[in-house]
């Protein structure tokens, strides 16, 4: 038997630690389904703003519902413990996934990168913003032979918000990701994920972020004041998308929606229903016209 979390679900074994917190195997008692916990630092669980906050928002939360977002299916609250129960994603996240393939072809990438931002357009119309895009917050989910993406942790986003554990982390969210006015101290808005997918689409395709340097600091400085050129590996066709969303100006950016859609253009791969003819040939879903990455070397471990 594993350990009794909350009156509904067991922990087994932990299958991953970050930033936040520990992620379990776990399950629901009543029916052995098998769900993802993720749970949180206990300054998290002792913060009255952060519980607050959450019960708060969990409609909301618990509500996203998108083909590429783990589903959020529950909060437990229980003594000095704070968890969320997640969707079980059989599969490894895409910076795992990247480090043993060093990058993506662009369309790949691209297509990737759509799907996503798809995903974050339905929690921006719900007034969420994620605050930490990055190929961590991706999962892979073995599906139709292949590797479909999935955007986690919009929770622990959310709950990072709150101001008491935004001053414990002091800027919530990864350096080589973090838009330029989230550098300077502004809130963050959609505009700042798009920003970071952009980011993510660049290091998908050339092996590595945008930015670098010796440390954040200096990742800083550029996000604030370089602007980037096109590197070879990204083909020009590309470049005005990514480009687009890595302006310093967060409303010169395009809304999430826009981005994915730019994409598919760009690549010439479109919804099933969609105008034009696509000219996209890897592995797709076809009814949505999304990417099927082919499996890792030696295969995959659940995240």
């Amino acid at each position: 038997m594993g350990r009794a979390i909350g009156s509904r679900y067991e922990l087994d074994d932990e299958i991953g630690r970050g930033a936040f917190g520990a992620v379990w195997r776990g399950r629901v008692r009543a029916t052995g389904e098998a769900v993802a916990i993720k749970v949180l630092l206990e300054e998290f669980a002792a913060d009255a703003d952060v519980v607050t906050r959450f019960l708060r928002e969990r409609a909301a939360l618990v509500g996203l519902n998108h083909r590429s977002l783990v589903r959020l299916r529950d909060l437990v609250v229980e003594g000095d413990i704070l968890a969320l129960v997640m969707q079980l994603v059989e599969g490894p996240d895409l910076k795992k996934y990247l480090a043993g393939r060093g990058r993506l072809e662009p369309d790949e990438a691209g297509l990737l990168v759509a799907e996503v931002a798809e995903g974050m357009a339905v929690a921006h119309s719900a007034g969420i913003v994620h605050r930490d895009i990055k190929p961590a917050n991706v999962l892979l989910e073995q599906a139709d032979g292949g590797l479909r993406p999935l955007l986690t942790d919009f929770g622990i986003a959310r709950i990072a918000d709150a101001p008491s554990v935004t001053r414990t982390h002091q800027v919530v969210g990864t350096p080589y990701y973090l838009a330029p006015e989230v550098v300077a101290g502004k809130k963050a808005t959609p505009a700042a994920d798009v920003y970071a997918a952009g980011v993510m689409l660049y290091e998908l395709i050339t092996g590595h972020p945008v930015f670098r340097g010796p440390d954040a600091v200096s990742v800083f400085r550029q996000h604030m004041n370089t602007v980037p050129e096109r590197p070879a590996e990204i083909p020009q066709r590309l470049w005005p998308v990514i480009a687009a969303a890595l302006v310093k100006e967060p409303e010169a950016r395009p809304s999430a929606t826009v981005l994915a859609a730019q994409l598919r253009a760009a690549i010439g791969r479109t919804p099933e229903g969609a105008d034009g003819e696509p000219t996209y040939h890897l592995p797709v879903e076809e009814r949505y016209g999304t990417l099927r990455l082919p499996p890792m070397a030696g295969g995959v471990a659940a995240t």
